[in-house]
């Protein structure tokens, strides 16, 4: 009752000191006992944690930031159609803004549109948490769909507008073209003193997002896997000129067309310098049940992660006996790959076909998944999520985010050449990226069942679309499998991993009932009966399909 009255502690760093001076206490009183056990974990807790417990990072799409910025322009009386302005007029009006302490909106600022004021109640939510628990609460904004240089300025406005200039931004580079153009696009940003001088204050560290999951819709499993390699190629390069330090983070899914498969094989088939000491890896929805959902095996696979990292850092783990040829091969059958993905996608019946034979709408009207289907709507592919695109053929049986093209790549490439085809077995047992790109290819062939699939092809309307969109790929399927095993010599798709072949032996069985539940009752939902049966039922072989498959979203 005779204690003074305390204040709370004003942030972490303020327990931690006291937490120090009570260690050294018990060090210097021999009681060391107490200070390397209930102590020192609490010592850590609060070193990790702080008083936030999780890190938070703030993403959206750049699209959003230049319609936002658009609206706070005009209120503020700056420009009336900011979005008309081209990038080397954005980029002189954001840097001058970024270089002027005063804010864009004041109290009687014009009213601003519906979206604006969302996004802008988002960043001051952040900035109120780390007013609360510390700058360690929210450490990043992700700008997915980087395209330009303005794309990365324009969230750094939004961020001094509230006060978080301690946040990094993080460049999202997605598709195809995003991800060749990243390294041009960093050292053109780069080149602004603005923004050299904002990369120098956080010790010359540039973070990089890399998306396997839109390179993905964009170009086909093979051309997204090399097109992320190559961007690391070359953003490597890009700072060991520059004397700048990269940090990439890699938005991978659970799903082999997310970018999915084993993280230590993940992390050492990287390029040379791509893991330098540190690496940010994203785990999503069904992984972190499936990794983190009991201690041990959560310590295993953080015990990989940290492994595989420590192994990138300080060994060569891709060593190449002709680098510059094997890039150039890999360059060459990324772009046949591609091409026999965009004859796929580019069918005119392709929308139908997708979104008829997969129970894709079922996805988006029965809530299932994190978030919308798509972005915005439309029945574009590209404006459609990475959970839902690759979780619909999943369902049906086909996985092709997760396959389709390689066939025709090797064998268009090798054709009747036995050299070529000793090339392409040279490269798969000598160079981890290549032999991880064929292993994780051939995981989740072995998931797919084309003859299944044709019973979802027959729920299109049209039959004429289905037979020829279902044609190309089964055909594509049947080649793929054949080049895999004659580039591998394996027996069959299972051979190098015989503890996924017994557990699928003992999951199938129950698969195909589900399957030919869920066809039934999709016709039936289709038909206008939405129930509670119904619906709820076609939630339950969703899940169940997805559980026995596993890496289905």
């Amino acid at each position: 009752s005779g204690a003074a009255p305390a204040e709370p502690y004003e942030g972490p760093a303020e327990l931690q000191h006291d937490l120090d001076i009570i260690d050294r206490s018990l060090r210097q009183h021999n009681d060391d006992i107490i200070a390397e056990d209930r102590l020192a974990r609490l010592r850590d807790a609060i070193s990790t944690f702080g008083f936030h417990f999780y890190t938070l990072d703030m993403r959206q799409n750049s699209e959003s930031f230049e319609a936002v910025l658009a609206d706070i322009f005009a209120a503020a009386g700056l420009t009336d159609d900011y979005a008309s302005l081209d990038e080397t007029a954005r980029v002189e009006l954001l840097v001058g803004e970024l270089g002027t302490p005063r804010p864009l909106l004041y109290p009687n600022h014009a009213p601003l549109g519906e979206l604006a004021e969302k996004e802008l109640g988002i960043f001051r939510a952040a900035a109120a948490a780390v007013a609360k628990f510390g700058e360690r609460s929210v450490a990043h904004c992700i700008i997915a769909m980087t395209g330009t240089v303005s794309d990365i300025l324009e969230p750094m406005v939004l961020l001094k507008e509230v006060g978080l200039t301690h946040v990094d931004v993080v460049p999202l580079f997605e598709t195809i073209d995003d991800l060749k153009a990243g390294a041009h696009i960093l050292e053109e940003l780069w080149s602004l003193p603005f923004y050299r001088d904002y990369l120098r204050a956080r010790g010359d560290v540039q973070e990089v997002m890399l998306g396997y999951s839109d390179s993905n819709k964009d170009g086909g499993y093979l051309q997204a896997n090399w097109s992320l390699y190559d961007a690391e190629l070359e953003l490597v390069e890009l700072c060991q000129r520059h004397n700048v330090e990269l940090r990439l983070a890699h938005g991978r899914g659970g799903a082999v067309g997310r970018g999915g498969g084993p993280t230590y094989d993940a992390i050492l088939a990287q390029p040379k310098g791509a893991v330098s000491g540190s690496v940010r890896i994203t785990e999503q929805g069904e992984v972190i049940s499936a990794k983190y959902g009991a201690p041990e095996t959560a310590r295993r696979h953080l015990e990989a992660f940290a492994a595989g990292a420590l192994e990138a850092s300080l060994f060569d783990t891709e060593p190449i006996a002709d680098p510059e040829g094997s890039y150039a091969l890999m360059r060459e059958l990324s772009a046949r790959s591609g091409e026999k993905y965009r004859e796929l996608i580019g069918d005119p019946g392709f929308i139908q076909y997708f979104t008829e034979s997969t129970p894709l709408h079922e996805i988006g009207d029965l809530n299932l998944g994190s978030r919308p289907a798509a972005r915005k709507q439309t029945t574009a592919i590209s404006d459609l999520r990475a959970i839902p695109w690759v979780l619909s053929w999943s369902q049906s049986r086909t996985n092709v985010p997760g396959w389709f093209g390689v066939g025709t790549a090797l064998s268009g490439w090798a054709g009747e050449n036995a050299a070529r085809w000793d090339k392409l077995r040279e490269l798969y047992q000598t160079w981890p990226f290549f032999r991880a790109v064929l292993s994780n290819m051939a995981q989740v062939m072995t998931k797919a069942e084309i003859a299944l699939a044709r019973l979802y092809a027959n729920l299109v309307s049209d039959q004429d679309v289905a037979d020829r969109i279902y044609t190309l790929i089964a055909d594509e399927f049947e080649l793929t499998r054949e080049v895999y095993l004659k580039v591998t010599g394996n027996a069959d798709l299972t051979a190098e991993n015989q503890r996924q072949a017994r557990s699928l032996k003992r999951r199938y069985p129950y698969l195909l009932p589900l399957n030919a539940v869920q066809l039934e009752l999709l016709r039936r939902y289709r038909a206008g009966d939405d129930s509670f049966l119904v619906s709820k039922t076609i939630q339950v072989t969703m899940n169940g399909l997805a559980t026995a498959l596993r890496n289905a979203g």
